[in-house]
């Protein structure tokens, strides 16, 4: 692959197990176990919302965040889509990779943080966030960088289990705490009049089949515009 002056391009649609990761090293090895755990974590097909929410919008460059086993990074690519995905295991971009080879698609694999990244601020038409799990700190460091990747003009598109930022930590045995988590009523507390609220609702969930998190039947569905 080469760029518009002949040189060689990078091969985006590549991750290498080598790759170095930026974040959290408690965080990946979690997520990394969660991953190795299972053949496949996820069903392997588009997240109902995203496909719902972006069926109006003009394809440019967006970014996936939390993109798991790719699903939804080689959906938008596959409809035209400049895509940069996000996510901490390395073991789930092996696999997003490897499905993005397989269908003839080229992404940009990023492992890292979402709020150790580097991202490129306000460049992003859509940022795309199903189902995160980012971790809350005093600073709402994970929902400022949400907002800070989005371009004038653009969207984020935050979807939700509906519930479970709710849930009493001694409501389930798994350890989870819905109170170290980031939620999108958090990101809509940090709005102003830059952005305009085009979606906030609790919805039945268009669930794909099998896969994690199959039993969840509603999603919490916030989608705001940058104005400026």
């Amino acid at each position: 692959m080469t760029d518009d002056n002949g040189a060689a391009s990078p091969a985006w649609d590549t991750f290498l197990p080598g790759d170095a990761y930026v974040g959290d090293a408690a965080v990946r090895a979690e997520w990394d176990s969660r991953y190795a755990d299972r053949q496949q974590l996820w069903s392997g097909r588009p997240n109902g919302a995203l496909v719902a929410e972006v069926a109006g919008l003009a394809p440019g460059r967006v970014l996936d965040v939390g993109c798991g086993e790719g699903a939804d990074a080689v959906w938008l690519a596959r409809g035209g889509w400049d895509v940069t995905a996000l996510e901490v295991s390395g073991v789930a971009l092996e696999r997003a990779a490897g499905h993005a080879r397989d269908a003839g698609v080229a992404v940009r694999w990023v492992h890292a943080s979402l709020t150790e990244a580097a991202l490129p601020p306000a460049s992003f038409d859509l940022v795309s966030a199903q189902y995160p799990a980012l971790l809350r700190t005093p600073g709402a460091a994970a929902e400022r960088a949400l907002l800070a990747a989005v371009a004038p003009g653009g969207v984020l598109l935050l979807v939700h289990h509906a519930g479970m930022d709710t849930q009493q930590a001694h409501d389930n045995d798994s350890g989870f705490d819905p109170a170290d988590y980031v939620w999108p009523s958090m990101v809509d507390a940090l709005l102003t009049d830059d952005w305009t609220v085009e979606v906030n609702e609790q919805r039945p969930r268009v669930a794909p089949d099998g896969g994690a998190g199959a039993h969840h039947t509603d999603d919490l569905v916030l989608r705001v515009r940058r104005l400026r």
